[in-house]
């Protein structure tokens, strides 16, 4: 996927919500309960397979088994699309350092906070005026 074909817009919406993603996996516990889902899944493997040659084939062993697989597999996906997001990101911010766009961006937004409270007063007023004159 080639980023040069990517609008300026699209990449700083795309850098803004991986970073709102990577700064909410940072702020949580998610990878300490990743790695806690994945031993887990380990130890349930283990387990089936322990009870495999203590008792024998079993219905809760096989599932025991597979649970402990789907919970590893669902660890590992999640693990991997972790670790792509964040390579994307620093792809993201290559590009967007190689089109200079960080200045005008942070222009551009200094200039839409200094004129909207201006327009969120006047809005305010405006709806107080009409409420007056319902009154």
């Amino acid at each position: 996927m080639s980023m040069k074909k990517w609008t300026d817009q699209e990449l700083l919406t795309t850098r803004d919500n991986l970073e709102a993603v990577k700064n909410r996996e940072n702020a949580g516990q998610n990878s300490k309960l990743g790695l806690l889902t994945a031993l887990i899944g380990a130890l349930a493997i283990s387990t089936g397979v322990a009870f495999i040659f203590i008792d024998g084939v079993d219905v809760f062993t096989v599932i025991l088994i597979i649970m402990g697989v789907l919970t590893c597999f669902s660890w590992f996906r999640n693990d991997k699309r972790r670790r792509d997001n964040i390579a994307l990101l620093s792809e993201i911010n290559k590009e967007i350092k190689s089109r200079k766009l960080d200045e005008s961006a942070k222009k551009a937004n200094k200039t839409n906070q200094q004129n909207s409270p201006i327009v969120s007063e006047s809005k305010s007023i405006e709806n107080v005026s009409q409420s007056d004159e319902k009154k």
